[in-house]
């Protein structure tokens, strides 16, 4: 904690001294271009992240400042579900083809600027972010192949290999390629430790050592296709390619021996249409079509000894397909340079269709909700504008009609249907060069996930969930403001306030038979202070380098539906401080890194425990990144974190909720590398 206040404290400090010693504010790389017609819009240019020698644009917006990068949250349909990056003023044909994979097979050569879009521009679609990235590309004639090998080597194994190849070619206005990618993944949890439980008077009932590990990969080939046609713009996307994930728990001591897995293989499956038209003068006509699938065959095992008694093998499965048809128009007309107007609408069709079995020693355990097919259709119609009433202010409003019917069927059927407005607005308002105020008005409404619908098991925890047929969607008022100062080039700081009214939170509710499933625990309220500091270095001496620090403070409240008491939402941050320092030593053709994380955990609320994970000390993380020519860079990445302690209390009923055991357990994750080398021909 007082790491984090001196640090904090630090940061502010040397920030209010910038402010009152403008002199010094000597810039060390190009400042940005405000937009003579809009101060809302900031534009790098190529000699901006000269001394960094970016390798893809991905790493040029990785380093635009005060700028994060999401690719949206999963969510299905296209309108709000997408990302904040944009190329050429559009996002890629496919969902799942996101903008920051995108720019990481475009090369930084073939970059001509970025805009750093804050509160809305002239044809941009901002899809409810406040603030967004446009990457203009050169249109100059290229072939290019980049071959990709990277390796995660954990002391003590598992140790992971994967690489990939990358071709694209332009011609004019024509764009085509292909990218051939063997993927790796891993859980940086992995390693060693231990597990205690005792009973409520303190005997101990547990004293194991614990090993986990998770690890998995995917493969796959995606081509892209863009061209003119029929006097318009078509670009294509298409992707197959399969995945897994593996994890293994043991717990281990004399005589005893508690293993659980959990296997998961999936084949799937893409592709994206987008068409866009000039339709007359000012207006423009964007169509998009997109189709993914996945089949995917899920397995959980549990089994073991204690002494000579053998532990009834417990095994839980899950196979099926899951699927997502989107088809969306849009109309935009630049009404004049200061209005702009959008229409249109989307509809789509979603399935899950899971078959799921339990079974104890072979025996078949019944399971509510086990056989389940959910079918969505929903459709949206959404108008908005963007008025720039002033080179300083800008207003973004619009409202978003959504009407949607779930359907269930299998061990249960139930049927509903929901409609929701959507309004939001959005005020930009730059007074003064490097100084802006964003306020934002909205109503978001979440999306259920299927899976809820249906059982699931985590036996490594000894927990069984039913499904949920009565389930409704989240939905909350947002009220943000956001002030931010950009000083010395690269430099910001931004603070921020968000307050939301939730109704129907989402969290875990009892069934009946010693049952919990996901399901709706009534009104609820989040609250979240923000704070984002990048401080350029070079002022005091530190060469290229810069420190950045950023962290959101959030609470919340709802009502426990097991006992009735006020409480935080399950598995929620309430901290995360992220300190960052880098520096770029172009004389070597080297840049380096070092981020610490520090208060990691959070809590999980159940009506037979409540469980909670705090990390023993800091995250750390350091890289060096070598570039002995333009077109070869290697890469060195380490990982490496304090213990991290689980503790999870077992009530012994769900009414006087009586202490039944305390388990605590504490992982030493395994300190691992990632080792990666680039090629571009």
């Amino acid at each position: 904690m007082n790491t984090v206040r001196f640090a904090t404290a630090g940061a502010v400090s040397a920030l209010i001294f910038a402010a009152a010693h403008p002199a010094m504010a000597q810039q060390s790389a190009p400042a940005p271009v405000a937009d003579a017609a809009q101060r809302g819009v900031l534009i790098f240019t190529p000699d901006f992240f000269a001394d960094q020698r970016p390798n893809t644009a991905h790493d040029m917006v990785n380093r635009v400042p005060g700028f994060s990068t999401q690719d949206g949250d999963g969510s299905r349909g296209f309108e709000g579900a997408v990302g904040n990056i944009l190329i050429n003023g559009a996002r890629p044909a496919s969902k799942n083809d996101t903008g920051s994979s995108v720019l990481s097979r475009t090369l930084a050569s073939q970059v001509e600027r970025i805009e750093l879009i804050r509160g809305g521009a002239p044809g941009i679609d901002m899809q409810g972010y406040a603030v967004v990235v446009n990457v203009i590309l050169k249109r100059e004639n290229t072939r290019q192949s980049v071959l990709s090998m990277n390796a995660t080597l954990f002391n003590g194994g598992p140790d992971l290999f994967g690489g990939s190849y990358q071709f694209s070619a332009r011609d004019g206005d024509r764009t085509w390629g292909f990218t051939l990618s063997d993927g790796i993944s891993s859980d940086d949890g992995n390693g060693v430790g231990r597990v205690r439980r005792i009973d409520g008077a303190g005997a101990v009932l547990r004293d194991e050592a614990l090993r986990t590990e998770g690890y998995g990969g995917s493969n796959g080939l995606r081509g892209n296709y863009s061209s003119p046609f029929m006097g318009g713009k078509l670009d294509l996307t298409g992707r197959i390619g399969r995945g897994d994930w593996h994890n293994v728990t043991e717990q281990m001591a004399p005589d005893i021996l508690r293993y659980s897995t959990y296997d998961n293989e999936n084949i799937n499956g893409e592709v994206g249409v987008v068409f866009t038209r000039p339709m007359a003068q000012g207006v423009t006509l964007e169509t998009r079509f997109i189709h993914t699938a996945a089949d995917f065959d899920n397995t959980s095992l549990s089994n073991g000894f204690i002494g000579a008694t053998v532990s009834p093998e417990q095994v839980f499965t899950a196979e099926g397909l899951e699927s997502e048809t989107i088809l969306r128009a849009l109309t935009r007309w630049e009404h004049s340079p200061k209005v702009t107007l959008e229409t249109g609408g989307e509809i789509a069709y979603n399935l899950l269709d899971v078959t799921q079995a339990f079974s104890v020693d072979g025996t078949a355990i019944p399971l509510p909700s086990a056989t389940v097919k959910v079918e969505e259709t929903r459709g949206e119609v959404f108008g908005r504008g963007t008025w720039r009433i002033h080179p300083d202010l800008t207003l973004e409003g619009g409202v978003r009609i959504e009407a949607s019917n779930i359907r269930q069927s299998g061990d249960a059927s139930q049927e509903k249907s929901f409609v929701f407005a959507k309004p939001r607005l959005l005020a930009t308002w730059t007074p003064i060069p490097s100084h802006q105020i964003r306020l934002r008005i909205e109503r978001e409404v979440g999306q259920l996930d299927f899976g809820d619908f249906a059982a699931s098991a985590d036996l490594d925890s000894e927990t069984l969930y039913g499904g949920n047929v009565d389930l409704e969607p989240e939905s909350r008022w947002i009220g943000e403001i956001t002030y931010e100062r950009r000083f010395w080039g690269e430099g910001v700081f931004s603070v921020g306030y968000r307050r939301d009214t939730v109704s129907n939170y989402i969290d875990v509710i009892p069934l009946k038979d010693g049952l919990s499933a996901t399901g709706n625990i009534g009104d609820g309220w989040y609250e979240q202070f923000s704070v984002n500091l990048v401080i350029p270095a070079d002022r005091i001496g530190f060469t290229g380098g810069r420190f950045s620090f950023r962290n959101n403070w959030i609470d919340t409240e709802v009502t426990d539906p097991t006992t009735g008491l006020k409480r935080s939402v399950t598995g929620l941050r309430e901290s995360q401080p992220n300190f960052t320092v880098t520096q770029d030593i172009a004389s070597w053709n080297i840049q380096w890194g070092a981020t610490i994380l520090t208060r990691l955990g959070q809590t999980t609320h159940n009506p037979d425990f409540t469980s909670s994970w705090r990390a023993g000390g800091d995250y750390f993380q350091a890289y060096v990144e070598y570039k002995p020519k333009p077109d070869l860079t290697v890469r060195v990445q380490l990982t490496d974190w304090d213990d991290f302690n689980f503790t999870r209390i077992g009530y012994a009923n769900r009414t006087t909720r009586p202490v039944a055991y305390v388990e605590t357990r504490s992982v030493n994750p395994r300190t691992f590398w990632n080792v990666s080398l680039r090629k571009t021909f």
